[in-house]
């Protein structure tokens, strides 16, 4: 009997080992909070694990971490050989492709073994000596977490500006380095958002400073080198707390940007380069429903705008007259098709479209305007545009990637139209892309929508709904989730799963419409997707084999298996109390599953940026309709698939007392006796373990839960 078929026999207490069940679950203790709003009332039983300090608290989440230690204890050897595996699948000792910026060559590269990547440079030729920036594996030796946020060189080559996190809360601390002495400036900026940007004096850089309660960047300060930061100066504050600051500089180094972003409406703000103590002029004054980015060549500004238009458009003005009224488009519209992004050349203009929920490039000649479309053959994949630092040149370089096809950067003469690979990504282990099948469906959802859905297995996998099948998906935001390679999932790919990617509404695949159309008062869409999604694959459907006509069924209710993070845990969450009969097993990674506590509460991090995805609770209608969905406040007493929820200690941006009460109201209620489990990672954040092979354990992880509950053993 293979574990195809021990999965279709075994329930979920069959899948754990002998003993297994020894330890009980932790039980949080209830002490009651009373919430009333709009005369509804709400009782949070475990409001009190919001104290991180509180030893009680620590002391519940090592319990928690303990039982899931020991009813993961069957599993442990094969979680410790799926990361090896993994780890055995990546060149050990690797660099990036060069690229050239101000007359250097900038890569970053891996030594054997280490975590943290190396940055480098060689002056004028890639043959030429080369010269470490940032040694990161030496920088986050002996930090149980580490990231190298933002870098820049100044205009001269000679001062490197770099942004380093320790505590995965996302509050960097910037530095400044002496690239000619290799030495450090006694400067230390604390709390910034981990961006920095150089004037053209070579002195002089322009950096974003966080709110260390809300952790949103509202500041931007100007810091001369080697002068003390508390006496930098102010040079903007952002008073409207649902607006995040960042910082920029335009590919012709000749402005200083300050860009104002809220989910649906924007402002920019600009001094030139060479006069940084200038006070910052206004581009186009904010509006309601209006965002805009803002990039600059010759005589012209150019604009990506969704003004009169949902999609996006390309416009242009003259440098010296910004306002709206004498913008004007600068290539033919298309509405249909959504414009997600632009490249500025000397003599050529290129754009990152979207159509059919696919990205495409177009390639523009600012000369004659005649233009044409890259063109790519495999059923689903992602083309971007790629580091492009250089004005003068007629070569674009983008990146390509599939759910089979490694990344892979490319450059692409735009005069003669030819590509030419520069680096696809190595896959160790005797990869071979031709022995797996992608497929790109879409899916009619209950209201005569078409969902795309990618999906990725390997050759000879049985589609008669015996396959254990990975469902993903996202659906906030309007972020996309592209169909990109994860050397990872081939330990699933191998093991007979199939892997499905779901571009639920909430995203911006199929333009702004699908976004507006997962989000505030029609969030539900994002769950409805899912879960007609799942059906889909849960049930037969007509197929062309060759030339034959035939019924295939990618999974079962029994083998399949649901995961999301952050928003996408939300997803998790929603689909769990909608469907729970659907799915073998849920992953829910860093889960944001209290919608309404949290939106009530501005102090939490990043809470008032949000209102404009889900609404602000202080308004009644926007309160009910949350209420409606919020994952905790409807999880009910009913049968609940096997669950792993994960999350980190220090997440700065959904906390972790979420997910932990969502675990302990589910053990609560839950009328079943399949696995609740809460992973901590105590010393972590939103992105979980860093360095390049930590986070290998926490896909492991993952993967070990779902072939335990299959009942395979590597």
């Amino acid at each position: 009997m293979n574990f195809l078929q021990r999965a279709a026999l075994a329930g979920a207490g069959a899948a754990i080992t002998s003993g297994a069940l020894a330890q009980s679950a932790p039980v949080a203790p209830v002490k009651p909070k009373v919430f009333t709003d709009f005369g509804i009332t709400r009782t949070d039983n475990y409001y009190w694990l919001n104290q991180p300090t509180d030893p009680a608290v620590l002391k519940y989440l090592n319990a928690e971490n303990a039982y899931y230690d020991q009813q993961m204890a069957g599993a442990k050897e094969n979680q410790k050989k799926l990361a090896q595996e993994i780890k055995n699948r990546i060149k050990q000792e690797d660099a990036s492709e060069p690229y050239r910026d101000n007359g250097y060559y900038y890569y970053s590269r891996y030594e054997f073994a280490s975590e943290y990547p190396v940055y480098c440079r060689k002056k004028g030729s890639v043959i030429n000596p080369e010269e470490i920036l940032l040694n990161g594996d030496e920088m986050g030796t002996g930090q149980a977490y580490f990231q190298i946020g933002d870098w820049a060189v100044s205009d001269n080559n000679q001062l490197l500006a770099f942004s380093v996190d320790t505590v995965s809360r996302r509050l960097y601390t910037l530095r400044f380095k002496n690239l000619a002495t290799g030495k450090n400036y006694p400067e230390r900026i604390a709390n910034t958002g981990g961006e920095v940007v150089w004037a053209a004096d070579n002195k002089t850089v322009f950096y974003t400073k966080k709110n260390v309660t809300t952790l949103l960047p509202y500041q931007v300060y100007r810091h001369v080198l080697g002068t003390d930061p508390k006496g930098d100066a102010l040079v903007y504050e952002e008073r409207d707390n649902t607006f995040n600051v960042h910082v920029s500089r335009s590919k012709s180094r000749k402005y200083i940007g300050i860009e104002l972003v809220s989910s649906l409406s924007s402002e920019y703000r600009y001094v030139e380069a060479n006069a940084p103590t200038e006070q910052p002029k206004v581009f186009a004054r904010r509006e309601k429903d209006h965002l805009y980015q803002v990039e600059h060549l010759g005589d012209k500004f150019y604009i990506r705008t969704n003004w009169q238009a949902p999609n996006y458009r390309l416009m242009t003005t003259p440098v010296a007259t910004t306002g709206k009224a004498t913008w004007t488009d600068a290539l033919t519209r298309h509405p249909e098709i959504f414009l997600d992004n632009f490249e500025l050349f000397k003599d050529y203009l290129v754009l990152n479209e979207r159509k059919g929920g696919l990205r495409q490039l177009r390639v523009v000649s600012l000369k004659d305007k005649q233009e044409h479309y890259l063109q790519f053959e495999e059923p689903a994949y992602t083309a971007t545009i790629g580091v492009n630092r250089e004005l003068d040149t007629p070569v674009l370089r983008y990146n390509y990637t599939s759910l089979t096809t490694p990344p892979s950067i490319f450059e692409y003469d735009m005069g003669t139209r030819t590509s030419t690979l520069l680096k696809e990504q190595p896959v160790l282990g005797n990869y071979n892309k031709f022995d797996y099948v992608t497929e790109r469906v879409f899916v009619k959802s209950r209201d005569n929508k078409f969902i795309p859905m990618s999906l990725v297995y390997k050759k000879g996998t049985k589609l008669d709904g015996s396959a254990p099948l990975l469902q993903y998906a996202y659906g906030s935001y309007g972020y996309s989730q592209d169909p990109t390679f994860n050397a990872a999932r081939l330990s699933l790919l191998n093991r007979g799963f199939v892997y499905a990617l779901c571009n639920i509404r909430g995203g911006q695949e199929m333009g702004r419409q699908w976004f507006e159309d997962g989000r505030m008062l029609h969030k539900i869409n994002s769950f409805n997707d899912f879960i007609d999604c799942s059906e889909y694959l849960t049930k037969p459907h007509d197929a062309t084999v060759g030339s034959a006509k035939v019924k295939q069924q990618y999974t079962s209710p029994a083998t399949l298996f649901a995961m999301g993070g952050s928003a996408g845990g939300l997803l998790m969450g929603a689909v769990l109390n909608m469907r729970p009969d659907l799915y073998k097993g849920v992953i829910a990674a860093v889960p944001f599953v209290d919608v309404v506590t949290t939106m009530s509460d501005p102090s939490i991090p990043l809470t008032t940026s949000e209102y404009d995805q889900w609404g602000n609770p202080a308004e009644e209608d926007y309160f009910k309709y949350m209420l409606s969905y919020s994952p905790y406040d409807n999880v009910k007493r009913q049968a609940y698939p096997n669950i792993l929820v994960t999350t980190g200690l220090h997440d700065s941006q959904v906390q972790y007392f979420e997910p932990a009460k969502w675990v302990a109201k589910l053990r609560a209620m839950k009328t079943d006796k399949n696995l609740v489990l809460l992973h901590t990672d105590m010393a972590a954040g939103h992105g979980g373990a860093s360095g390049r092979f930590k986070s290998i354990d926490d896909t492991a992880r993952q993967y070990a839960f779902m072939m335990m509950l299959l009942g395979k053993n590597l």
